[in-house]
Parts: structure tokens; sequence; C-alpha cells
């Protein structure tokens, strides 16, 4: 009799642990790893192979388990790949500050925190990331001073003699340097600081410099250097041989002696160069009384604006990378700023004809930054408000179609395009005090945090489960480390079937679908690649989140 009710025990056992282990295999909980604020929108998302409505969640203190709030599933699930039964949850009730985890079932979410202080350290991991990326004698970390020879010789110039092009920021995974990508990394570092001297004006080093503007400067620095004899830019230092020598720290590029620049010149590019370097002369002057670095900022900006009637509408990398479809916004942005710093009334009318012209643009991109523009022209003239609303509705639009809450397209660049989302509806909350998009705004942020079908965060370093193999030389010779660097994340199949990647890792492929896909691999250019444009956009908001 008791070794029958011993077998019988034996038996519910395995039958307990088969279940608990095949729900744990059918069932994700997917919600941002970091956190929410006490007034947040809180959701979360649920992947799962069964119904589970009428099931309960519970928010759970994630040290007691004790249960702070309790919900039945109501919503009709969405589809989303090998998943027929996905839901959103909603714990916005939920404000004290702590600690809490979501559970399902048997199934478990990632602890995560309440509390206003949370964000100030991935903003000042966000600023980290920058360092790692510098080039030249700027003391970079994670590598030594490198590439001290730029440029080898410049070609499309008629003296293509060797020229010093030291300094700025590698561009991304790679050692090239891009005018454009440099130009709005540092034109949003100043935004920043501009936008909230406050949140931004944070001193981590303690030298009475707020580190932003350090950093700024190091772009700032590289982009003068890229002024040819006052009439023409380096659009590019090094090309796509650096990408055929292997994997090296970039102090040991057996290239180094051999890194040619490229001089090209367009509207676009006078617009995101002139508009970086005029809003510089303004801080430089207001915050260093540094009349001379500001005035070589100021007269550069407007010395190449004035060129703007004289060159081609829109120029593209030597490489063909980062291409643009219009310049109107750009131009918009570098003459409002010129106002701003001169008070000259002519490039305020300039800068509205400009914005009007490029419109909403219902994007975000390097090339894609019209509302920008229109926020620093819609404080002159309200009428500019609506083409920051019209691309944050479009977004809405987008958002509601989807239980994961997407603000635009997948696309090569997601994490930025997303958090450029957040960042249109930060500014146009300035704008109005509306609070109309602070959901959207907080479905991107917490899209890039974990709240995502993979469960990633894709900074690196934030988050119990973040991206860790990222395609960078830089982290590889780190053992993987790279403080704050965001991955482009998540790209259509569409682009990722045109490049044949051959990845070593496929540790996320069961939350792939048939349309979008991730991969947490060194070699996968194109979601795991971080950039200084990337990191740019996630600083403003991040930052803003912090206390």
């Amino acid at each position: 009799m008791k070794l029958v009710l011993y077998l019988i025990s034996l038996f519910s056992q395995i039958v307990l642990i088969s279940c608990s282990s095949s729900i744990s295999d059918s069932i994700y909980i997917r919600s941002n790893q970091v956190g929410f604020l006490s007034e947040d929108t809180k959701t979360a998302i649920i992947l799962s192979k069964i119904n589970l409505q009428g099931k309960n969640f519970t928010i759970l203190k994630n040290n007691s388990d004790e249960i702070q709030y309790e919900q039945s599933i109501t919503d009709t699930p969405s589809v989303y790949g090998d998943f027929n039964f996905c839901y959103e949850i909603d714990f916005s009730e939920i404000k004290n500050d702590g600690q809490y985890k979501i559970k399902l079932l048997d199934v478990e979410s990632y602890p995560f925190q309440i509390g206003n202080s949370i964000y100030n350290s991935i903003r000042d991991s966000l600023s980290l990331f920058f360092q790692t990326q510098r080039c030249g004698p700027t003391n970079p970390i994670l590598h030594k001073p490198c590439h001290l020879f730029d440029a080898s010789k410049i070609i499309g110039y008629k003296d293509s003699t060797a020229r010093d092009l030291t300094g700025g920021w590698h561009d991304a995974g790679d050692y090239v340097k891009f005018l454009k990508t440099t130009a709005y990394t540092t034109y949003m570092l100043l935004f920043s600081y501009e936008f909230d001297s406050q949140k931004f004006g944070y001193d981590l080093n303690n030298n009475s410099v707020p580190d932003i503007l350090e950093e700024a400067k190091v772009g700032l620095d590289w982009l003068l250097r890229c002024n040819v004899d006052n009439q023409t830019l380096v659009s590019q230092v090094q090309d796509e041989s650096d990408h055929n020598v292997g994997w090296r720290l970039p102090e040991y590029d057996s290239l180094r002696y051999v890194r040619p620049a490229f001089v090209s010149i367009g509207k676009n590019t006078i617009g995101i160069y002139a508009a970086a370097l005029a809003i510089a002369s303004r801080i430089w002057k207001n915050k260093f009384y540094d009349d001379q670095f500001s005035l070589k900022c100021l007269n550069t900006a407007e010395n190449f604006y004035a060129l703007r009637n004289n060159v081609q509408d829109l120029d593209s990398t030597f490489s063909n990378h980062y291409s643009e479809k219009d310049f109107n916004g750009k131009l918009a942005l570098a003459s409002v700023e010129l106002f701003t710093s001169t008070g000259n009334q002519k490039y305020l009318s300039e800068s509205i004809q400009y914005g009007k012209k490029a419109g909403s643009d219902f994007w975000w991109s390097v090339g894609d930054i019209n509302s920008l523009a229109h926020y620093k022209i819609a404080k002159y003239d309200p009428y500019f408000i609506n083409y920051i609303y019209n691309n944050l509705v479009h977004s809405l639009q987008k958002s509601n179609k989807s239980f994961l809450r997407e603000g635009l397209e997948y696309s090569w660049g997601t994490t930025n395009a997303f958090l450029g989302v957040s960042l249109q509806a930060i500014l146009y909350n300035r704008l109005t005090g509306s609070k109309e998009f602070d959901s959207l705004k907080i479905y991107q942020r917490d899209y890039v945090l974990g709240r995502n079908p993979w469960g990633v965060c894709f900074i690196y370093g934030i988050g119990s489960k973040y991206s860790k193999n990222l395609h960078s030389q830089v982290a590889f010779f780190n053992h993987g480390h790279l403080p704050g660097a965001l991955t482009a994340g998540p790209a259509p199949v569409e682009i990722l079937d045109r490049y044949k990647i051959v990845r070593a890792t496929n540790d996320y492929s069961k939350f792939n679908s048939a349309k979008i896909e991730y991969y947490d691999d060194k070699m996968d250019y194109i979601t795991n690649e971080p950039t200084i444009v990337g990191n740019a956009t996630a600083l403003f908001v991040f930052g803003y989140f912090c206390n």
C-alpha cells in the first residue's frame, strides 16, 4: 500500500513538473525591465500558445510576493508569430515606489521598479557610449587614442594632400566617420542641454563642465576641421576598405596610414552642419563666455548657409550610406538656429519658408528630423505645432493597431525610429502642455526596454536581459562590454534577406515572425549594431525621464 501511495505521489510530482515546464514554454511576459515613473501608463504584453482569457494576472512585491494588484484578462487575443494568444495588460493603478514583478499562472516577469529616479543611470550609461566611439587624441575609453594620421589624402578636391581630420567619433561598429551623422549627434547633444540644462547638466567627472557639452565639443572640433577653405566639406573619412581587413581595435588598425577623406556638399549637409555650429555658438558664448570659439562656430555656420543655393540639393556619403529624400527640414533648422543666435529677421523668414516646404515627414531617422525645426520655429509661429501633431497622429494610429504599440514601421534602425516618436511627443508636450501623446511616448520607450516579443532590452547593460553580442569591434575586444550602446533592433525580413549574414547564434528565433526578426549576434550589422545617431536620440529621450 505504501508503495502504491509513493508511486501515486511520484507520478503527481512528475505531472506537476511537466505541466509547469509546459506552461513556461508556452507563456512569456514582456515588460519594461527598468520600470516606470509613478504617473506613467504601465503596461506589459503576454505571448502565449494557450488561451488565457479569464485567467488572472497579479502584480507582486518582488521580495515578499505580496499581491498589490490583480486583474482578469478579458481582451480578445492578438496573433504574433507562433503565438496565437497575445495580450496587453494594464496595471497603471500601481503608483507606489518599489520593486515589482508580474505573475500569470506559474510564469513571472523580470522585476521592475516604480520610482522617479530610475532613469538617471540609463542617461549616464548612454553618455559613456560616446566615449567608446571617440577617435583620435580625444581621451577615449575601452581603447587607446587611434587614427592619429587622419586623413591620408582628400578625394574630390583640387588639393589632395593630407589634412588634419583627427578626432570626432567612429560612426558605428566600424571605424568610418561621417559628417552628417556627426553633425546630427553633435546637434542633439547641444539641443538636449538647451532643452533642459538641469536634466542634461550632469557632471559625472566633477570638473564643473556638463558632460554632455564636453562630448559635444568632440563633435564640434571635428566638424570645424571638415571645413575645406570655406567652400566645401569633408563628408566622410575612410571607405569600405575598412570592412575588409578583419576585426581589430582602432589603435591597431592596419589601415591607419591609408584613410582617405572625401569631399562633397549639398543643401542637406549644409543644413545640419550649420545648425550644429549655430546652436554651439550660443552655448559657448552664454555658458563658457568663450567669445572666440563662439564666433568661429557662428561665422562658419553663416558662411556655409550662404552657400546653400550654389550646391546640389542632396549630398550622400561616398559609401552611399544614410540616404535622404529632402533638404528643406535641415535648412529650416539651420536658419532658425541662426536667427536665435543672431536675431537677424532674415533667418526667421527663411526658416518659416523652408519649414512649410518641409511639412510633416511621418518618420524619424538621421534624414527625417523636420520636427526639430518645427519645434524651434513654433516658438515664433504656433502654426508649426501642426506639423509635429500630424506626425504624432500618424504614429498613434499605427500604435493603436497592435498590442505591441509600435509607433512606426520596422526598418533598419528601428529603435532610433521608435525613440524618435517619443522625442516628438516630448516636444509636443513642451509646446502645448497636452498629454494626448503621453502613452504613445511611453510605449516606444518601453519597447526598447523589453516590452517586445524577444523580451530584450536593446541597451547594453540595462535591465535583466539585454543585447550582449553587439556588432562592435571595440565591444568584441572588451569581452562584449560596451556601456550604454543602443542596438538597431528588430528589422523587416525583407531587408534582412538582401544580405547574406552568417550568424553564430539564433537564441531568439522562436520569437521572430514571418515579417520581423531580431538576432543578438555580433555579425548582424542590421539588428545588433549600435550607432552614434541612435544613441543621440536615446540620450535625449531617457534624459527627459530623469529626475
